[in-house]
């Protein structure tokens, strides 16, 4: 077994204490403590983060870094790797806060527009009995009754105090418009399972797109974030046409308008689909991982089974 030194474990206590940090953050950590700019020395950076990650499997975590598609930026953090019942105990959040934070999460990729955020009125009026499952997995759609207390009694500004928390904790973030949408845990913390849980993936990158922008065509279900759509757009001198149904994609906006913020370049989308479309709301095909469950034990996971069908609903409903 190799041994980690204390510029590695610098890295990690990095991680450790502030939670998941930009690729520029990271870089200056690593430029301090190496006097090396991991720009100019990627084969050297990527090594610590190899020899850190041999050593972090030992006790099933990792470093792991993805794109934040809130603004397409690169993220780092630290996650646990085994979705079991142990990790779920090492959480700090409430059954109801846990509930609340699934329900967003359930909201939030439903959503066929793909703006990657739900209004904070919607976030609020989440119900969080849809969370319950009764002893067959399935939702409960037993009476008041059957809803345990903590979640009947779950008071509107406890609700506001919880959004605040998980803002706070980076598992949600407040959009430019005010909305609330996924913060950098969970991207990195979630990534697999929106990888295999009938999110339709990014036609450019094979992310799952959990915010982008739609194809027009109402019957097509292909997206594009739009960092990847912008490079797209700049690699290319012709129109820009679906990669699934071949239509062509206008470089404005369309029917599902993006409203970009300066330096944010996948705003949050404004319109929604007319009465009567075709475009239903995607359901997912399967549970929340521990990462969700647990919330966010002190690091999350991710599991789900891999489907490339693409499905524009399905019956099962997070749980």
């Amino acid at each position: 077994m190799s041994v980690l030194n204390w510029k590695h474990h610098t890295l990690i206590q990095a991680l450790m204490s502030r939670g998941p940090l930009t690729e520029d953050e990271l870089f200056n950590i690593f430029a301090d403590v190496t006097e090396k700019t991991p720009r100019g020395n990627k084969r050297e950076f990527n090594d610590y983060l190899l020899k850190i990650n041999k050593e972090l499997s030992f006790v099933q975590m990792e470093m792991r870094c993805c794109r934040n598609q809130n603004d397409g930026g690169v993220c780092y953090g630290l996650v646990n790797t085994v979705p079991d019942e142990q990790s779920k105990l090492g959480t700090k959040y409430s059954v109801p806060q846990i509930a609340l934070f699934k329900g967003v999460i359930e909201a939030i990729v439903q959503d066929v527009t793909a703006q990657g955020s739900i209004s904070n009125i919607d976030a609020l009026n989440i119900r969080l009995e849809n969370q319950v499952q009764n002893g067959t997995g399935s939702e409960c759609q037993e009476g008041p009754s059957q809803i345990p207390p903590a979640l009947r009694n779950f008071s509107m500004s406890q609700k506001e105090k919880t959004l605040d928390e998980l803002v706070r904790d980076n598992w949600l973030c407040h959009t430019p418009d005010g909305a609330i949408g996924l913060g950098a845990r969970s991207y990195l913390d979630l990534r697999s399972w929106f990888n295999s849980s009938g999110i339709p993936s990014c036609e450019v990158c094979n992310e799952a797109g959990v915010k982008g922008k739609v194809c027009e065509n109402e019957g097509c279900t292909a997206r594009i974030h739009h960092y990847c759509l912008e490079k797209k757009i700049s690699h290319s001198r012709g129109e820009i046409v679906c990669p699934s149904c071949g239509i062509q994609w206008h470089r404005g906006a369309g029917k599902t308008e993006v409203i970009e913020e300066e330096g944010d370049l996948n705003g949050p989308t404004q319109s929604q689909p007319p009465a009567g479309s075709k475009r239903q709301k995607l359901r997912a095909k399967t549970n929340i991982p521990a990462a969700a469950s647990g919330c966010v034990s002190s690091q999350g996971s991710q599991s789900g089974s891999k489907s490339n069908r693409r499905i524009t609903r399905a019956s099962a409903r997070l749980s």
